[in-house]
């Protein structure tokens, strides 16, 4: 077999396992539906996207429960968010990973305005996200759980 075949067929191993590697490495970058804590009805799809090393996520559909309007609007936001519609809206910022859980971002709940630090992680069947916001430190907080949209 010649030299240039070997090193060929050794580097295309090589890249055949990182691939392996990255595509076994769970990520958080998707769609993700918000349920209701006390309904257990699906509320939201957020989408996570990842630009460099930075998570974001935007709400890219409402599914409106019982007496909510069908497009609702951020009244109660502050800044850039003020008064505009949900779907679109960016409420989760600046997430980075550390170690198994991204974090050092912000969500935002556009039903009360309020931000919050936050981090988040994934469950050991990389299905459900456990999303956290704060005030202050984390164990003043409250953790919500995503299931991935497939």
């Amino acid at each position: 077999m010649p030299v240039w075949f070997r090193a060929l067929t050794v580097s295309g191993l090589i890249l055949l396992g990182a691939q392996s590697v990255a595509a076994a490495d769970p990520t958080a970058v998707g769609r993700w539906f918000t349920i209701d804590e006390k309904t257990g009805q699906q509320t939201s799809i957020i989408e996570i996207t990842q630009t460099g090393d930075v998570l974001n996520g935007r709400i890219i559909k409402v599914m409106p429960q019982p007496g909510d309007p069908a497009n609702p609007v951020c009244h109660k936001c502050d800044g850039p968010e003020k008064d505009q519609p949900y779907v679109g809206m960016m409420i989760l910022k600046g997430f980075r990973r550390d170690g198994d859980e991204w974090s050092g971002g912000t969500i935002l709940d556009p039903r009360s305005g309020n931000v919050y630090s936050s981090n988040f992680h994934l469950d050991d069947s990389g299905k459900k996200l456990l999303v956290r916001g704060y005030l202050g430190i984390s164990l003043l907080g409250r953790t919500a759980t995503w299931v991935r949209d497939e």
